[in-house]
């Protein structure tokens, strides 16, 4: 994948992926990480910033074994915004729906996205949150996501990888064929 490499690391009893990124070019930030043991937080988007509060609440009725801090991040991201990671860049989408803040990251260069629980190989993320709206789902995937080429490998927040044109093809939720069945009723 170029300069950007990427490790997935299955979290928590929900076994969401959470994405280690890095730049392999010059492996930026590992060294000041080490050094200082602390690290900004990028994101999301502001309209989730009632999901960050709720953290410690959130985490005590799950069980998670250690306490979780709620947290302001250093940077909000918004649609259009740009992160970089050493030489790798990552485009930011506004894909509100599965929560109203969720962000999704692009890589041009390498054709890939981490969408977390916006879309899945054969499924699309929840809606019954706090907030979720599913019509909103459904435009972030068809008018946000699938723009970017059916050639884009995408991470989903849970299980494995594919690409945004085997969904757009075959996905029973957001699929040409789901929706034109739908416009039929």
């Amino acid at each position: 994948m170029g300069h950007m490499q990427l490790a997935v690391i299955p979290v928590t009893p929900f076994q969401q992926n959470c994405s280690v990124l890095w730049c392999a070019q010059t492996r930026a930030a590992a060294g000041e990480l080490a050094r200082r043991c602390q690290v900004p937080i990028i994101g999301p988007h502001r309209d989730d910033a009632f999901w960050i509060e709720q953290l410690p609440v959130q985490a005590r009725s799950f069980g998670f074994p250690a306490p979780t801090e709620a947290f302001t991040p250093a940077r909000w991201l918004e649609q259009g915004d740009e992160v970089q990671v050493g030489e790798v860049r990552l485009s930011v989408l506004h894909c509100p729906g599965h929560t109203p803040g969720h962000v999704v990251f692009f890589s041009v260069r390498d054709r890939f996205a981490i969408v977390g629980d916006v879309l899945f190989a054969g499924s699309i993320g929840r809606t019954d949150f706090p907030c979720g709206d599913h019509a909103a789902l459904i435009h972030s995937i068809r008018e946000r996501l699938f723009a970017l080429g059916d050639d884009v490998r995408f991470l989903p927040g849970h299980g494995p990888t594919s690409t945004l044109g085997a969904e757009r093809r075959t996905n029973p939720f957001v699929s040409d064929a789901a929706v034109r069945a739908r416009q039929r009723h």
